[in-house]
This record gives C-alpha cells, structure tokens and sequence, in this order.
C-alpha cells in the first residue's frame, strides 16, 4: 500500500501532507486545527514489566493490538516513537516490532527516517555554539556557570565529559536531550517557540538564570525544527496507519512520542493504541503524571506485557536458561508483575496483562501463569502477534474494547503544588516500593536554588536503570528495603519539568564491547539487513 493511498485513508488532504518517497510522509501539525471539535478516541497505553535481555516485546505487542483491533472493523491508529540510533548500533538493534507484528518500512525507520533526529542534533549544537561565541565574543550577558550541553545521536562514551578552549562541557545521547522533551511536549510552532525561550542555559556571576532567548537565537532555532515538528506517517505490515514521531528515553526523559502524534491519532481513529519505554515504573509513569496533564486525557486501559522469558529471568535464571521450563523460577518472577499492575491499579486504571507468546513457553508454564492471573482477578490474554500478525491478537483486542467501555478512577501520583522532595519521595515509595530516598548535598542545594527561583511546582522526570524497580540494575524481581539515591537535580524550563538523577545513572550510554553495528550489512545493491533486529 502507497503511503498515498493510506493518508486517502485517514481522510487527510494533499495541502496537509509531504510525502518522502513511496511509503512515509509527514502530516502538517496544524491539521490538528481542523480537527478540534472531533471527539477523541478510545486511548489504549501499552507498558510492561521490567525489562530484561530476554525481551518483553512492547512494540510487537502494540502493533498487533492495532492490527487486530482493525480486524475487528475498528478505526485505529497506532502512535509509537521513532527509534535512536544509538540503541539501533547499540544493543536494541531496532525499535519497529518483530515477525507479522512489525513497522514498514522497517529500515528506513530504524536508521535516518525523515531526519528528525538529525534537525534535533543540529538545533541541540547550534545552540551550544552560539552560546560559546556568546561567551568568547565579550561574555555580555556575564554567563558563569552553562548547563546546556551538546548532543549526539550514537552512544559514544568519551563525550560524555569534554573540555573546549572555552569551558568544561559534555554530550548528552539526542533521545535523553532537553530539544527531544521539549519536541515531546509542545502543541504547536508557539508553543515550541516559547518553550525553546525557556531553555535555562546557565547562570551569571550572580547566580541569576540566563535563558536561550537572551541570545536572540530562538527563530533560528526554530527554523531547524520546523519539518521535524510535523509527525509522520507510516504503516504496520498489515496496513494499520501508525504515526511515528519523537523518540525521547524512558530512563532518562519521557519515554513518550510525541504530544501531537497522541492528539492527532486520537482525533483520526476511535482506537489510538500508543505505549510507553520500559516498565510501569519508567515511561508509564511519565506517560502518566507528566504528558497526561497536557493532553488532557487518560488513558481508557493500559496493557501490561509480560514474557515467561523474562518472568523466570526475575525469579533468578540466567539469560542463557530462560528457554527451559522452570514453573518454580516463573512464580518467583511473578511479584515483579504483581508490582507493575499495582502501579496501574493505584492509579485508578483499567488494565489487561498480556503475555508475548513465545516458541519455548511450555503449556505448563503457560497455565500456570493464566491460572495465577485468573486466580487472583487480573484480566488476561496470549498474544502470538509475532507468528500471526493482528490475528493473534484478537482476544486481547476484544479484552481491550471491553475494558475501554468501562469507566475508571483516574489519579496522579502526586500534586504539582507537594514540594519537589515530597514528589521525588512519593514516586520512590509509592511507584519503585523503596523505603525511603537519600539525596545528595549537591542534590539538595540545587533543589533549594530551585525553591528559591520558583520552579518547584513542575512535575518530575527520575532518571533511573529501566533493569530494576530500584537503582541498582542487579536487583531483579521485586526489591523490598532499599534506599534509593538522587545524586543530582536539572531543570528542564523548556521541557516543563526536573530531573532528578539517581546514583549511577548516565545521559551518554556507551557502546558494549559487541555492539549490533558489527552484524549489519549492506550488498552491493543497496539492500540493508540490520541482522540485529530483536522482538
């Protein structure tokens, strides 16, 4: 199918869109104009478990939901996040789903897509440049201290700290950039505009904040992003319409797409099934207790993904034994969900847990697991959508427009007026299941400059391992008794929220010592195979 005919489809006219080739395009943001007084659909939010290096497979899960919810003559619209390039050479090798249950066209996704990526890199830089001339031609402005840093979409640890003629600096990886939240986050060209104006870039020698508008830059910067700010159109395998857009971390920022990919699926379907990165405690909980409040709307019911992989990985199997049948290993494992569905639950939301299917699942551990669910009144369903496309995904989609009828309690976690300690505090315990949090001197005194320069009623954005409901990614299942550590705060103006830092965590990951960039290959006629490609 011809992204032509797909945006015929959804009922979008020539002067909304720019095709790129045959089979992506870009829709105007503004579009989104024409369509206010239309009703919103049903929002579907897909999140999971902890993840592990057995995979949890939210992607494959989503976009089967979506197809099956088309087989069942449903108008859906799937919202998903563009992937880094970072994790593409990295380790993740992708992020467009797996087997029937996947994105097209898969490698032009994955790799440079419509150059989103690359308008934000370049936004990120310039400003980072024009701050140093800035700084080299007088220094009017007396900046003393800079805190924006620069960016690069490619894991590459030695950049994570650098020293310039000028100044101490240092890399952020593009997705966990303050350019990629705010991209997240804005409604339209304005709103990226005065959010962009808002960057805190540093402080002078009296300790006042300097913003990005006071180097006149922002129409500059602005112009860079304009195509960007627009989202874009694909398709799933089985011709599901799926707006991909922004691609920001869910360890270290939002782990959403994009505000207006959300708003635009939800104002053309009656069904927009978008997810969120890692587990509930991650990009769920941003998902929910930041993006919700500027959407405004909840989600109608979140689907849990589990894997009987991963399940046994958190009761205690190494990576490499995940494939056996272990029933003891599986119910050690189970608490970590029961953690997750929790989360969801306390906030007043329907739910469905949905277990990703695969081969080497014995029907013993499969029972096992329904058994427990029923047993304990979860609402369940087997997704094969990786063998069977959307057709194995059709009782969760019948689950899932069961669910969506009905209504719900819907709570954030915490108020934007609680102190900024208090909210830390309130997602640690409440969310993680930590006892309490220790912060550092250099956490608290930033926190009291915050205080004091009126920025504590933004929500917060923990910046934590995805491999553990703790800080400590070696803890897996479901921790109890632990402390967990915030060694630095940031504020992101821009963005609309802060970031508190737990010990250990980076912004510029590294790359392992076998990155997926060794098992990719191009032939001689241009045919690319990223042999890395995971579920």
């Amino acid at each position: 199918m011809k992204i032509i005919k797909l945006l015929d489809e959804i009922g979008i006219s020539e002067e909304y869109y720019e095709t790129y080739g045959k089979n992506k395009a870009k829709i105007n943001a503004s579009y989104l104009e024409n369509l206010q007084n239309k009703k919103d659909g049903k929002l579907i939010l897909v999140t999971a478990i902890t993840p592990t290096n057995s995979g949890e497979g939210k992607t494959t899960v989503s976009i089967g939901l979506a197809d099956a919810l088309k087989k069942l003559n449903q108008n859906v619209v799937l919202a998903l996040r563009e992937p880094s390039l970072g994790p593409v050479f990295g380790l993740k090798g992708g992020a467009i789903g797996g087997g029937k249950s996947s994105l097209y066209p898969e490698v032009d996704i994955n790799l440079h897509f419509t150059g989103d990526f690359h308008a934000l890199t370049t936004a990120n830089n310039l400003l980072s440049a024009l701050i140093d001339a800035h700084i080299f031609h007088g220094n009017s402005l007396k900046i003393k201290e800079v805190v924006f840093k620069r960016t690069l979409d490619i894991n590459d640890r030695s950049l994570r700290e650098i020293e310039t003629p000028l100044r101490k600096d240092g890399f952020n990886i593009t997705a966990a950039s303050e350019i990629m939240a705010i991209m997240s986050l804005a409604n339209n060209l304005k709103d990226l505009k005065q959010r962009l104006g808002n960057i805190l870039i540093g402080f002078n020698e009296e300790e006042q904040p300097i913003y990005a508008r006071q180097l006149n830059c922002i129409d500059s910067l602005t112009i860079l992003l304009k195509d960007a700010l627009n989202p874009n159109l694909v398709r799933t395998l089985e011709g599901t319409p799926a707006i991909v857009h922004m691609g920001p971390f869910a360890n270290v920022a939002t782990g959403c797409n994009s505000l207006i990919a959300t708003k635009l699926a939800l104002k053309l379907g009656n069904y927009c099934v978008t997810e969120a990165g890692f587990g509930s405690d991650l990009g769920a909980e941003k998902f929910l207790d930041i993006k919700t409040r500027l959407l405004p709307k909840h989600p109608d019911v979140v689907v849990i993904v589990a894997t009987i992989r991963a399940l046994k990985s958190h009761g205690g199997v190494q990576d490499d034994l995940t494939d056996l049948e272990n029933v003891k290993a599986l119910e050690k494992g189970i608490p970590n969900l029961e953690k997750h569905i929790e989360n969801i639950a306390n906030m007043g939301l329907n739910y469905l847990v949905v277990l990703n299917k695969f081969e080497s699942d014995s029907n013993k551990e499969i029972d096992v697991f329904m058994k427990w669910a029923e047993k304990n009144g979860h609402q369940a369903s087997i997704s094969t959508a990786f063998i069977d496309g959307g057709e194995g995904a059709l009782d969760a989609a019948r689950k899932v427009m069961d669910l969506s009828s009905k209504e719900n309690n819907f709570k954030f976690n915490y108020s934007l007026e609680d102190s900024i300690i208090d909210k830390i505090k309130t997602i640690a315990k409440k969310v993680y299941g930590a006892v309490d949090v220790d912060f550092s001197k250099k956490a608290l005194r930033k926190i009291e400059s915050f205080n004091k320069h009126g920025w504590d009623n933004l929500p917060i954005c923990i910046a934590k391992t995805p491999l553990s409901l703790s800080g400590d990614s070696k803890l897996k299942g479901r921790p109890s008794d632990f402390i967990l550590s915030i060694s630095d705060v940031r504020v992101s103006l821009g963005a609309g929220f802060i970031v508190a830092l737990t010990k250990g965590i980076v912004t510029m990951p590294g790359l392992g010592s076998h990155p997926l960039a060794y098992d990719m290959s191009i032939d001689n006629n241009g045919n690319i195979k990223l042999t890395g490609d995971k579920k």
